[in-house]
């Protein structure tokens, strides 16, 4: 999946003559890393589904509310995003939809387990593997509700829009809205909340269920039996729409 530029230069005048000698093959240049707080990390062995490059970081965060609406064959669904609690999350969130990583995407995955409802989108590639070529820090929930029986479990309440990983820091561009009530350790970055005509579209996406396979004729766990696609992604700021 990757493409290694090997670099040579032509170089020497010996005896007189112009000569041509290649240079040992020259090392990779280690990944970039951003320099405010959230340092958002390359990951070369993880390369872009699309072209984006690494978000700004400033040194000081954004802490303002701005709002989301992805346009989608099933409605719009316009989304809170909340800068104060998760302003790494806001902020690469927003340069990717600026960017149009979002456009013309399918959400690639369905959840219907008794403590699992969740759509996730945000892969480009539509494999559930393709990223933006770069991660960064969690930024976990602490208010939550507790699970009374289960205390290493919060409530992923209905309406949140939450980050999807890979393990601890791995936040990329995945992320997954919850249209039923989940339970789920608090490890998944929460960073927005989804209006009620957002969730009336979420909600017909998900009556429509699961693709069947001939292995399982009724998964709780694969691809919209309706696809579900985000045609366009824009960010609302002053109020003006930016895509």
């Amino acid at each position: 999946m990757r493409i290694n530029l090997i670099r040579f230069t032509v170089t020497g005048l010996v005896a007189g003559l112009l000569t041509a000698a290649a240079t040992p093959a020259l090392a990779d240049p280690a990944p970039r890393t951003t320099h405010g707080p959230c340092q958002y990390a390359e990951t070369p062995d993880d390369p872009p589904a699309r072209p984006v490059g690494l978000p700004f970081d400033p040194r000081h965060q954004q802490t303002w509310n701005t709002h989301v609406v992805l346009s989608t064959n099933h409605g719009k669904i316009t989304i809170t995003l909340d800068a104060a609690k998760a302003p790494c999350t806001v902020q690469s969130f927003e340069h990717l939809i600026l960017h149009r990583f979002y456009h013309d995407t399918s959400c690639h995955r369905l959840t219907a387990y008794p403590t699992l409802k969740v759509l996730q989108c945000g892969d480009p590639s539509g494999t559930g593997s393709g990223g933006p070529g770069y991660q960064y820090k969690d930024e976990l929930p602490t208010d939550l509700p507790p699970v009374p029986d289960r205390p290493d479990r919060v409530y992923y309440p209905r309406g949140t829009l939450a980050m999807a990983n890979a393990g601890p820091n791995t936040n990329g561009s995945q992320f997954f809205l919850v249209y039923a009530d989940s339970i789920l350790r608090p490890n998944y970055t929460v960073f927005g909340t989804i209006d009620e005509a957002g969730m009336a579209a979420l909600d017909a996406i998900a009556a429509g269920g699961i693709q069947s396979t001939p292995e399982d004729p009724a998964p709780v766990d694969g691809a919209p039996a309706l696809t579900a696609d985000i045609q366009r992604a824009c960010v609302h700021l002053f109020p003006l729409p930016f895509c």
